[in-house]
């Protein structure tokens, strides 16, 4: 079983930056892409960013240029890093990665349990 634990979340300012961490614990072998979505009141969870094992990277278009995703595979932990947050990137924000449990097999889809991120003055 794996477990993915996020961190960071919280209020911020109109304009300010907010890190989220998420840390991935459990039988893993390997990851392959690892993600942040959100999801606000009323709509439907989207991707924010995602990064693969090799470091591509993909970007929700109304975020580009306020958000980085990165991943350091030695802590196995996914970051996104967020700047001139506006109350448009009011959400809970959930991580998700795939992982791999032993070498031949499949991956399989994980889940954090969210952290909330409020911009509001």
């Amino acid at each position: 079983q794996v477990k993915l634990v996020e961190s960071g979340g919280g209020l911020v300012q109109p304009g300010g930056s907010l890190r989220l961490s998420c840390a991935a614990s459990g039988s893993i072998f390997s990851i392959n892409a690892m993600g942040w979505y959100r999801q606000a009141p009323g709509k439907q969870r989207e991707l924010v960013a995602r990064i693969t094992s090799d470091g591509r990277t993909e970007v929700l278009d109304s975020v580009k240029g306020r958000v980085t995703i990165s991943r350091d595979n030695d802590k196995i932990t996914v970051y996104l890093q967020m700047n001139s947050l506006n109350a448009e990137d009011t959400a809970v924000y959930y991580c998700n990665q795939d992982v791999r449990s032993s070498r031949d097999g499949a991956p399989d889809n994980y889940w954090g349990q969210g952290t909330q991120v409020t911009v509001s003055s």
